[in-house]
């Protein structure tokens, strides 16, 4: 039997119901995974910013990776449960799987650069960690947004993305990041990017406003 070839409108049709379908099911569970990262990282930076501001050890900012440790075991189980509840992935699903795949591994592969850096030339280059999540991570929500047609990923990103360039360039420019006005700055970067859109998802799940 011959296949019938899609005209113009039906194919126009076929994308708009599965941009629709996929952003139903990210709307669904895209915003507590953004509000899990979004507040644990806002918490240990908290956490860091005021053991540094008392005790002004650098050992302090170990502390860092209990970000990677939480994050890393909560997200599969909430990954698993948003699978369960939204059902067979659709190729737009895949692709937005496959970008946040990439992002993960840029995260994982960062850390292990920066740690081998340290523990073989005695070189701390962990500023680069947090250039990671305010480039790597926005361009990853960008996509996202656009992929859902979602403004409030899209606008938060941007936020993230502008600090995370003027971060480069006080790198660039041997400019210290001293954690008195960096990490408050790094907090609200995170806000826009994760709490504030992931907010916003799940209010849209909620009163089904997609």
């Amino acid at each position: 039997m011959e296949e019938r070839k899609l005209n113009e409108t039906e194919s126009i049709e076929l994308i708009a119901s599965m941009i629709s379908r996929t952003k139903e099911r990210l709307v669904k569970g895209g915003g507590n995974i953004l509000l899990l990262w979004g507040y644990l990282i806002v918490c240990v930076s908290l956490l860091v910013w005021g053991l540094l501001l008392v005790t002004k050890h650098p050992a302090i900012n170990w502390f860092w990776f209990l970000i990677w440790i939480i994050g890393g075991i909560a997200t599969p189980i909430m990954a698993r449960k948003k699978q369960e509840k939204t059902g067979v992935k659709s190729y737009s699903d895949k692709i937005s799987a496959q970008v946040w795949s990439v992002v993960g591994f840029c995260a994982i592969f960062a850390t292990f650069c920066c740690l081998g850096f340290l523990l073989i030339k005695g070189i701390d280059c962990w500023s680069a960690m947090l250039v990671l999540p305010l480039i790597i991570v926005s361009l990853g929500e960008i996509f996202e947004g656009i992929i859902i047609q979602e403004k409030s990923l899209i606008a938060g990103a941007a936020i993230g993305l502008s600090i995370g360039i003027f971060t480069v360039c006080c790198i660039a420019g041997h400019v210290v990041l001293f954690a008195n006005w960096f990490i408050p700055l790094f907090i609200i970067a995170i806000t826009c990017m994760m709490i504030i859109p992931g907010h916003i998802l799940n209010y849209k799940a909620k009163h089904q406003t997609l």
